[in-house]
């Protein structure tokens, strides 16, 4: 209680020293509260207990190995990096991503991508495992099969040396379970990648310190945009994350290539319960009993699914992977703000000071030293 009642005594006295509007902005205590809830920054590591090579340097290096490597796929042409480009942030920058043929979702970085609780724009996997063999054997993407991954682990001196490291045997004669190991190897080069801190990260600390002369720092235009931030988006922005893991259906609609309508989670749960690999399936690593996460997987069994509903993405390091939404279909960080359909029904539509402040704020939440930071095309005009 008293720690409490000092952070709520710093965050007026900072509020006060930055009544001018030049400044700073002078937060309320119950806005103050809201901006540490954002943080802190980096989360400590957490081992997936259904990956029984999560963490392990030895499965890191081999599933670098395999996203690096065109041989994955069953064209021999494509490979992970080639729609999770590391000078893009892991995204591709298109609206929709390409591999064998163009498909119907934008590519999402996998950046942080330990930290989701469901995997995909759908959540149609509820492991990072599973997730990565579903490009693999999606004919629009990879194109492989669990025949073609088998024999190039097994098939490569280097990858079948590296397999032993990571799983302490050689290379298993199921292929079904080889598949099911890469893709265990790949989340755990996945689970390494993860943003720096950013300026945002800098000012919230600070704040939590009362430390003046540092929050001074974090710009003017930043501030204002951080205090729409908590008035607008942050309800499902929320977290160190900045994402509440969940699934809204923010007036989006797009069409598949097929022409059907994209229902998003409605056809996620189907998809996550017909899965073979998920986790409550037999390739989970899990020691016995049904925890938290296996019991949400049970629980998708009841839920409808809302018709044309995403899982709200991380906002970290969002300036450096446009396009935006699940389907692509908005260019800049202004062209988000400035028409996002999620904003409630008769609210009053934000000033072009107002957008101009919220990407400014955007923008903080890249790591500091990335490049393109400091607005680039996403200044609004």
């Amino acid at each position: 209680m008293r720690r409490a009642a000092c952070i709520v005594a710093a965050a007026i006295a900072l509020a006060a020293q930055g009544a001018r509007s030049d400044e700073a902005v002078a937060f309320t205590p119950a806005e103050f509260g809201r901006i540490l809830a954002h943080g802190p920054w980096p989360p400590p590591f957490a081992r997936d207990p259904s990956n029984r090579v999560s963490g392990k340097p030895e499965a890191v290096a081999l599933g670098e190995r395999l996203f690096f490597s065109p041989r994955l796929s069953g064209t021999g042409s494509l490979l992970c990096a080639s729609c999770h480009e590391t000078w893009r942030h892991y995204a591709d920058g298109r609206a929709r991503a390409l591999g064998i043929e163009e498909v119907d979702r934008n590519t999402q970085s996998v950046v942080n991508v330990r930290l989701n609780r469901w995997f995909g724009w759908d959540g149609a996997n509820d492991n990072l495992w599973a997730q990565s063999i579903r490009p693999l054997l999606e004919p629009r993407e990879m194109n492989t099969s669990a025949r073609g991954v088998a024999a190039l682990v097994r098939g490569d001196a280097t990858l079948a040396e590296s397999y032993r490291k990571a799983f302490g045997a050689a290379p298993p004669a199921d292929d079904e379970a080889l598949l099911v190991d890469a893709g265990k190897a790949l989340a755990a080069y996945m689970e390494s990648l993860q943003s720096g801190r950013t300026p945002f990260d800098d000012f919230r600390d600070a704040l939590e310190r009362g430390e003046r002369a540092a929050t001074a720092r974090y710009p003017a235009r930043a501030q204002r945009g951080l205090r729409t931030f908590l008035e607008s988006c942050a309800s499902c922005h929320s977290g160190a994350n900045f994402s509440d893991g969940a699934f809204h259906a923010v007036g989006v609609r797009s069409l598949r290539a097929s022409g059907e309508p994209d229902e998003g989670r409605r056809d996620g749960v189907s998809k996550l319960l017909a899965s073979r690999y998920n986790l409550l399936g037999m390739y989970s690593d899990a020691a016995g009993g049904d925890d938290s996460k296996s019991a949400a997987t049970r629980a998708a069994g009841t839920e409808r699914g809302t018709q044309g509903a995403f899982r709200t993405p991380s906002l970290r390091d969002v300036a450096l992977t446009p396009p935006y939404m699940h389907d692509g279909s908005a260019a800049t960080l202004c062209d988000v703000v400035r028409g996002h359909p999620a904003r409630a029904a008769g609210a009053k539509p934000l000033s072009a000071g107002e957008v101009s402040d919220l990407v400014a704020f955007l923008d903080t939440l890249t790591a500091t030293g990335a490049p393109k930071f400091g607005g680039g095309d996403n200044a609004c005009r």
